[in-house]
């Protein structure tokens, strides 16, 4: 393959920036800019030079061989300082080289997948890990860029092998030694397998909601303030605010971050009765946004407003606290916005902590998949039907889908486990 570089860092100015390059010809790239190879991953100060000589730069050189690098192959990290002058002037040196092109986007990572450094899963995890704007976005890519996820697939996919092989044994080696409790040892890690898979689609929608985020509506009706709490909130003017009703007329969202959790704020158009039609489309956008929100905030008009919810973890209270002086909540004076937040916090912590290591739709209709040939399996063997080529092919197709889920299908790997598992073929 062609030799590729591209800038690895943010564009930009910057104190720092990282020009990476990958591929049969890095070694020579080395050398022609930075006048040697250093030896392998220490990094050592060089004068970075043009083809006359010139010197671009002075910086940081990082060697690694072939089979120790993120792409797998020969790769040269040039850390130079964050000038755009600097980086556009390294990188036009190094696509003069013969060999060398500029690398498409996700180049880097999709060579070190088919090179076997990192699984499907990872490169997900990755992208997110890259997108994360919160620290429970963060937690939940970081287990899926570790390789959380992989091992658990990983972890499954073992079990079920181990009983397939078994199953393969008495059908293909019928006149060998087989136990003859061999069921009553295929049962248990299919069981095992399957109630696990269970537990990991529960927690697809916590998953869900971390990654994409979850979303808390204010509703009540007409200046109750909630443009007022929805600017506080937001630590800036995202709505318009006036003491004329009806002046928010569509749906207005804020992206927050609370306590690590992501969050859409809504503010909806005030609840009322009106011949305006700008103004119903406005309402009836409101009402289907905020049923279908993970949390609705109600704000009282007055103390004796009575407001049905549509969940109990819904969030009732009076508006514009310190005009009633009653206990409530105030976007001008602030009063009650802690105790929201925490309000808020720990209703959607409660949600989240249920949520799977996996995080993708791809990754669930995978799991659904293994989860519905494990059901079939298990359901054969409770009716007693020893049709084990029926058995073993819905215990295969479960495993193609885990496989599916970590980009790797090795259908060698049943042979073997036959032959280690029994000592068959000897």
């Amino acid at each position: 393959m062609d030799t590729i570089v591209a800038l690895a860092t943010a564009r930009g100015r910057a104190g720092v920036a990282v020009v990476r390059v990958s591929g049969a010809e890095a070694m020579t790239v080395c050398a022609a800019i930075a006048g040697s190879v250093p030896p392998p991953r220490c990094a050592t100060l060089c004068r970075l030079r043009d083809r006359q000589g010139d010197t671009l730069d002075q910086g940081l050189v990082l060697v690694f061989e072939a089979g120790k690098s993120f792409t797998g192959e020969p790769v040269v990290e040039f850390q130079t300082h964050g000038s755009p002058a600097i980086i556009a002037a390294l990188i036009r040196e190094i696509l003069e080289i013969p060999g060398v092109r500029a690398a498409e986007a996700g180049e880097f990572t999709r060579r070190a997948f088919d090179a076997g450094r990192i699984s499907l899963t990872e490169v997900e995890g990755l992208a997110d890990l890259l997108e994360a704007e919160t620290e429970a976005q963060r937690k939940l890519a970081q287990k899926v860029f570790d390789g959380t996820a992989a091992r658990l697939a990983e972890t499954w996919r073992d079990g079920l092998l181990q009983a397939v092989a078994m199953l393969e044994a008495a059908i293909d080696f019928s006149d060998e030694e087989i136990p003859d409790d061999l069921l009553r040892h295929v049962r248990p890690p299919l069981e095992t397998v399957k109630d696990a898979i269970s537990r990991q689609i529960a927690g697809r929608q916590a998953s869900e909601r971390i990654r994409e985020g979850f979303e808390v509506a204010i509703v009540g009706a007409v200046n109750t303030g909630k443009s007022t709490l929805l600017n506080a909130l937001a630590g800036r003017d995202a709505a318009i605010t006036s003491e004329t009703a009806g002046t928010t007329r569509d749906v207005i969202e804020v992206r927050m971050d609370i306590s690590g959790l992501p969050v859409t704020l809504i503010d909806t158009a005030g609840l009322r009765e009106t011949a305006d039609e700008v103004e119903q489309i406005g309402i009836a956008r409101g009402r289907a946004r905020a049923s279908a929100a993970d949390l609705r905030v109600y704000l009282m008009a007055s103390p004796n407003d009575v407001v049905a919810r549509e969940s109990q973890d819904d969030i009732v209270l009076l508006s514009k606290a310190d005009l009633w002086n009653c206990p409530g909540i105030s976007g001008k004076s602030g009063a009650g916005i802690p105790a929201l937040l925490s309000g808020i916090e720990e209703r959607l912590a409660t949600r989240a902590s249920g949520s799977s290591v996996f995080s993708r739709e791809r990754h669930f209709d995978k799991l659904r998949r293994a989860e519905v040939h494990l059901g079939a399996a298990l359901a054969a063997l409770d009716r007693g039907e020893f049709g084990w080529e029926i058995v073993s092919d819905d215990i295969r197709a479960a495993i193609r889908s885990l496989d599916g889920i970590i980009g790797r299908i090795d259908v060698e790997d049943v042979l073997g486990r036959i032959f280690s598992s029994f000592c068959i073929g000897k």
